[in-house]
């Protein structure tokens, strides 16, 4: 079996020659270590400045570079997905408003700052003013159906990585998004939203449906061989809204989404942090065909939920995040060995991170995580 053949055997539940490999995501500091010098790739901060100062067709050009060299140097990979990378602004963009520079880690505009928060991988926006969060809605304000087509390279980058990769490697792709757990103004107004106003949510998920299908026909690109969705519904302690309100508020409009996206590929793939045990039914009766983000502090884990879901459902995880970033190369490797033996109770199973190849992440240790992989799947 090739890399594609390989991981869509695991998605569909048939045995493989090997276990497969993919990463959800993998942020600049690792890349950058691997391919040797640095890059805007995951590099949130980065890029921004960059756009901020004009630069767009010179920073995508040097990705498309970079994210070449880092999957030939790593090619014990088997599953690409996009993640940020799928849509980057159009070709020739200049951005209008473009925040004064403070100083090395801060930037003003008319409406707030701009700060560098490199712990975070990323620059963070605090407004001068809050804006009303917990305004009330109403059903009207969700009745426009129209939608913009988007600027066709804005996939240029994805597109890159389908033409480098498309034959031998299986390629997780984008669609134009997911109607779940839906929160308006904000997570806390959101949530209060859904238990104050119900019709509002029903309205609201109507209308992103509706756009969301549409955009499916320019997001889910030629070449791409299933598609990643992705929302975080839970906590470490368990979902943010009981399981009857995910089955009136959430599941029919998920459950939608995903029968569109299948209309174009034959997998979908739902990254979901947190413990979704008492949701994972609905989950999974709404169609997906693998589970990524088996997080080591929660309740989930590969044992868990291959047995629970093992015929159904493969399962996408799941080294530990903590031992990549803090821990010691034994640890990993370790680590590694426990997820190919609960693995064996899975009937699709993709090795990967608990959650992604995360900022700070230790190069010995990424390396070691695929050493362990490689001798393991080649016993």
């Amino acid at each position: 079996m090739n890399s594609k053949e390989r991981v869509k055997a695991a998605l569909e539940k048939r045995p493989t020659d090997k276990i497969p490999l993919g990463f959800y995501a993998v942020d600049h500091d690792v890349i950058s270590k691997v391919i040797g010098r640095p890059t805007y790739l995951r590099n949130k901060p980065g890029f921004k400045v960059a756009v901020w100062e004009g630069r767009r067709d010179e920073v995508v050009e040097s990705m498309k570079r970079d994210v070449v060299d880092f999957y030939k140097k790593i090619d014990c990979v088997d599953l690409l997905t996009f993640k940020e990378a799928h849509s980057v602004p159009p070709k020739g963009f200049k951005p209008e408003n473009v925040p004064d520079k403070i100083d090395d880690k801060t930037w003003r505009d008319k409406d707030g700052v701009w700060k560098l928060e490199p712990e975070a991988n990323d620059i963070m926006f605090m407004p001068d003013k809050k804006s009303d969060e917990l305004r009330e809605y109403s059903v009207d304000e969700f009745s426009d159906r129209n939608i913009t087509e988007p600027d066709i390279s804005c996939f240029e980058l994805s597109e890159h990585l389908i033409r480098n990769f498309g034959k031998e490697k299986y390629i997780a792709g984008y669609s134009g998004g997911i109607t779940a757990v839906t929160r308006l103004g904000g997570t806390e107004a959101g949530l209060m939203t859904m238990a104050l106003q119900p019709d509002v949510i029903k309205a609201c998920n109507e209308q992103m449906v509706f756009r969301q299908n549409i955009l499916d026909r320019y997001n889910i690109l030629p070449g791409v061989d299933g598609v990643l969705i992705e929302q975080d519904m839970a906590g470490t302690n368990g979902p943010m809204i009981s399981p009857e309100m995910f089955r009136e508020l959430c599941y029919p409009y998920y459950r939608r989404r995903i029968e569109n996206i299948k209309k174009h590929v034959p997998h979908v793939i739902l990254h979901n942090c947190g413990n979704n045990l008492p949701i994972m039914d609905m989950l999974v009766e709404g169609g997906i065909d693998a589970y990524e983000s088996i997080q080591t502090n929660s309740a989930m884990s590969i044992k868990t939920l291959a047995g629970l879901y093992g015929e159904r459902l493969c399962i996408w995880g799941a080294v530990s995040l903590e031992a990549l970033i803090s821990g010691t190369v034994s640890d990993v490797r370790r680590d590694v060995r426990r997820c190919f033996e609960e693995a064996q109770k899975a009937k699709g199973f993709i090795l990967g991170p608990s959650h992604s190849i995360a900022f700070g992440t230790k190069y010995d240790n990424f390396m070691a995580m695929l050493d362990e992989f490689v001798k393991l799947r080649d016993r």
